[in-house]
């Protein structure tokens, strides 16, 4: 038995990172996984694991979410966990680089979730949840202004569907990590060009002395999903080591 029987979940950026932790943890609990991202290779490493299915999805192609929707027979679970980080000031942020982090972080929760939502007010119950950041409306961090802004729209997005849609039993929160260890950080780190420097650097403002695990945020997202957490919604929930206490 696992907290999530019976239940679909579907996971956005599963091949990596909180994203793949998380669709290991909701197998691990009895969930049937469906598995998407945008990277094949990425999802391979899914692809034996017992309650996962994987699908290529990119988030921001509005046809191909409504056909993966479309072929699935029942949604109980949503979890929008793919992002972009765009690293600068608004100065540094051109106007493809603003819409693409629009698009990407904020544009792909509407679609995604505008596209589920109809089958669980049918089916009378349903959970969303959302990845936004500590980097947003809860707090300003140097040089995120274009992921800041659109991981603070998340917020806002996800209180909004929370109001309108608790009378059909669907809740919807988010989660604001702070930094977390991901392949995306990692990768970010070596394009600093000194990888340790920028690794001390993250770690430094993180009051416990480390950076988060994905299998950590993995966790919550288990909990904000079963039925345990079954009287919250419109709630954002912090996990970033004492970064913003």
């Amino acid at each position: 038995m696992g907290r999530l029987d019976g239940k679909t979940a579907l996971i956005t950026a599963a091949g990596a990172g909180i994203g793949r932790a998380s669709a290991i943890a909701f197998a691990r609990e009895n969930a049937r996984v469906i598995a998407t991202d945008i990277d094949p290779a990425a999802l391979q490493t899914l692809a034996d694991t017992t309650n996962i299915e994987t699908h290529l999805l990119d988030v921001t192609d509005s046809a191909a979410i409504a056909d993966l929707i479309e072929s699935q027979p029942g949604l109980d679970i949503l979890f929008n966990v793919a992002g972009w980080v765009h690293n600068g000031t608004i100065e540094d942020c051109g106007r493809q680089d603003w819409d693409r982090s629009v698009l990407i972080n904020l544009t792909s929760m509407y679609e995604m979730s505008r596209a589920v939502l109809p089958r669980m007010v049918k089916q009378g119950r349903g959970v969303i949840l959302n990845m936004s950041s500590v980097a947003s409306s809860v707090t300003g961090a140097p040089n995120r202004f274009a992921y800041g802004a659109t991981k603070a729209g998340v917020i806002g997005l996800t209180k909004a569907i929370a109001a309108d849609y608790v009378g059909y039993n669907i809740r919807c929160n988010v989660i604001c990590p702070g930094t977390v260890d991901s392949p995306s950080l990692q990768g970010r780190m070596r394009a600093q060009g000194d990888y340790e420097q920028a690794r001390q650097k993250f770690v430094s403002r993180q009051p416990m002395g480390r950076l988060g695990r994905p299998e950590e945020i993995a966790e919550l997202a288990v909990y904000l999903v079963s039925e345990e957490s079954a009287f919250t919604t419109g709630a954002v929930h912090v996990v970033d080591g004492g970064w913003t206490n």
